[in-house]
C-alpha cells in the first residue's frame, strides 16, 4: 500500500531576479543564491552579485553590460 507523503516547498538555495538596464535591455530568471542576500540590505547585495556576473560575462564575451535600472524578483 502506497504512503501518503506530504510534499515539502523545494529550498532551491537561489532567487530568481528580473534586471532591467538603463539602456533599455533586460535579463530575466537570474539567479542569485539566497546565501548571497543579506537581509538587511538585499537590494544592495542582490545588486552588487549582479554587478559581479556582468563583469564576468563581460570579461569572457568582450561585451560589457551598461548600469542596473532597477532589479524585481521573478515570477517564475
Amino acid at each position: 500500500m502506497a504512503r501518503n507523503k506530504k510534499k515539502q516547498p523545494a529550498d532551491n538555495g537561489y532567487v530568481l531576479y528580473d534586471v532591467f538596464y538603463q539602456d533599455g535591455a533586460r535579463t530575466s530568471n537570474r539567479k542569485i543564491p539566497t546565501t548571497e542576500i543579506e537581509s538587511f540590505d538585499d537590494e544592495n547585495s542582490i545588486r552588487a552579485f549582479i554587478e559581479a556576473q556582468d563583469r564576468k560575462i563581460a570579461e569572457m564575451s568582450g561585451n560589457p553590460r551598461g548600469p542596473i535600472k532597477s532589479i524585481a524578483r521573478s515570477d517564475g
